[in-house]
């Protein structure tokens, strides 16, 4: 099974209201084993242009399990405040299996 990766760049216009989603994400993806192998943290553009200021790079066992976490009612449940507070652009990649 391949594993997928959720990968985000997003920039916070209202920290305190994307805080509200910020908190409560971490409980969602413990419901369908994702972790976070970057959060934030200081990011260096080499190349091109940055599409926000902050990077996360969530790992799930499969995109299946990628999808349902993102479609759970536990997720669309917070979701509106990130939407509200923040651009972003949000991807879902299929990892490699060299």
């Amino acid at each position: 099974m391949t594993k997928a990766y959720l990968i985000g760049q997003v920039t916070v216009n209202n920290p305190e209201g994307y805080s509200k989603y910020a908190q409560n994400v971490p409980s969602t993806l413990a419901l369908h084993g994702g972790r976070y192998l970057v959060r934030g943290g200081n990011c260096t553009q080499l190349e091109g242009t940055a599409q926000g200021n902050r990077r996360v790079v969530i790992e799930f066992a499969s995109r299946e399990a990628a999808e349902a976490w993102y479609n759970s009612p536990e997720y669309q449940a917070i979701l509106p405040h990130r939407l509200a507070n923040s651009e972003g652009h949000i991807a879902l990649v299929d990892g490699f299996e060299g």
